[in-house]
């Protein structure tokens, strides 16, 4: 073989493993802000079967949201008298989340902050207030969360005409609102790109649900309703 042949077919073998390569650049169809879910059991048993242990009966808890990343964007919740703005986007509390109004679902009655709540679905939002404390401080000097459950009705598509029904936590009304709890905050936690919704210490009857971004969590406790 020539050195021009060989050359050839080294020119070609290149231009096939560039081509294989742009190829296999996968491509990705994510709204900016992808939707997530958190879901856990509780009340059920475990039983077992000639297939094995099955778990029976459990009642599902169900949070739905949209899980905004920081970009490059630090102290995301502000500080001062601005703690809570950027989130907020205009509204008098935040949605938790992004784009449609984040939502729980339970088909148990479920005890929040002494209060119960019946089997049904939810609206979630958080009421931030402003502290005296730095993003990274270790504990909590006085960021207040409140955890707001509330049954306004809410909007299948955004109508800006519609001044009634939620659109995220656009039009927000506090007379809907059925539950009202303080949540745990904390600080200096590792910085979590992508706001994230999850129930930890789980156990048959209860759980902890907690909020993460940037470097702040809040948590709040819920067991079975009676």
């Amino acid at each position: 073989m020539s050195i021009r042949s060989v050359l050839s077919v080294i020119v070609s073998g290149a231009a096939m493993s560039a081509a294989l390569l742009a190829q296999a650049i996968p491509d990705v169809k994510l709204v900016p802000s992808p939707q997530g879910q958190a879901a856990i059991q509780l009340g059920g048993t475990w039983d077992k079967t000639a297939d094995g242990p099955r778990y029976r009966d459990g009642k599902w808890i169900v949070v739905d949201y949209g899980r905004p990343l920081l970009r490059g964007r630090t102290e995301i919740f502000g500080a001062g008298a601005d703690y809570g703005k950027t989130v907020n986007a205009g509204a008098p509390l935040w949605r938790a989340g992004a784009n449609d109004t984040t939502r729980l679902t339970t088909q148990a009655a479920l005890q929040i902050g002494g209060k119960t709540i019946a089997p049904g679905t939810y609206n979630v939002f958080v009421d931030l207030k402003p502290g005296n404390r730095a993003p990274s401080a270790a504990a909590a000097l006085g960021w207040n969360w409140t955890l707001v459950l509330s049954t306004q009705p809410v909007q299948e598509k955004f109508d800006p005409n519609d001044k009634v029904r939620l659109s995220g936590a656009t039009n927000y009304d506090p007379k809907f609102d059925v539950l009202r709890a303080p949540m745990t905050v904390r600080g200096g936690e590792p910085s979590i790109e992508q706001f994230t919704i999850g129930f930890v210490n789980v156990s048959a009857t209860s759980a902890t649900l907690v909020m993460s971004w940037e470097k702040t969590a809040a948590s709040i406790d819920l067991k079975l309703g009676v």
